[in-house]
């Protein structure tokens, strides 16, 4: 019995109420005293109220039920206030995608064909995953690898995309051989993720039935016929 959660009582709720308040007040005066717009107090105090934030919430859903009409990110995961120009005049996109190799054959019987389409039948890239990989990545852009990794062998996983602001374009070739190193998070404009996390709430029953069912129709299928034509 005494290894088993607790009930939330109302006491920890209001005690929880009362940080968010101390919180938002120590955020306010730290806005109010900031130096510029990098001030480090205010950093810090924006994470202590999104942290005391997401602890509220959750005791006030586990004692009531109820949530809060607001959502503050917290301080783990989220970027740090926008800093940029208002109106920038150049931007950076800096996309990562990852993918598990579900089906190494299938990735190289579709290097293969890519080969053998181009005239190199001779050529023994596509004889190993890593091979394969450059085949298909040198052959295909990005996106329609995204929206065809199935075909590939490819199963997707996170994904995430950054729109940066800058002032100006960089020089030719000047970050490439470091292309993420020089992101400044209060430069972000806008950010889109794509994860199975956000899908845990989802009825786990339908989607077995859903995925049982297009795994056995891949299963039937036979490799699709790639267009090389470019």
């Amino acid at each position: 019995m005494s290894d088993a959660a607790q009930p939330t009582t109302a006491a920890e709720v209001r005690a929880a109420a009362e940080a968010v308040k101390t919180a938002l007040d120590r955020h306010l005066a730290a806005v109010e005293r900031r130096s510029g717009e990098d001030d480090p107090a205010v950093y810090e105090a924006f994470n202590q109220l999104a942290a005391a934030a997401e602890v509220y919430d959750e005791l006030l859903y586990d004692r009531y039920d109820e949530v809060t009409p607001f959502e503050i990110p917290g301080a783990d995961d989220s970027l740090p206030p926008y800093s940029g120009p208002e109106e920038p005049s150049a931007l950076s996109v800096l996309i990562r995608r990852d993918y598990a190799v579900a089906e190494p054959q299938r990735l190289l019987a579709q290097a293969q064909r890519i080969e053998a389409a181009d005239g190199g039948a001779d050529s023994d890239a596509a004889e190993t995953v890593n091979g394969a990989l450059g085949v298909l990545f040198g052959e295909f852009e990005p996106d329609e690898i995204a929206s065809r990794h199935k075909e590939f062998g490819l199963e997707e996983a996170d994904s995430t995309l950054w729109v940066t602001a800058a002032d100006e374009l960089p020089e030719p070739g000047e970050w490439l051989s470091a292309p993420f190193d020089s992101v400044d998070p209060q430069r972000v404009v806008c950010r889109f993720d794509v994860s199975a996390v956000f899908d845990e709430d989802l009825d786990d029953d339908a989607d077995d039935v859903d995925l049982d069912a297009d795994e056995d129709a891949e299963e039937d299928e036979d490799l699709e016929p790639l267009d090389t034509d470019r």
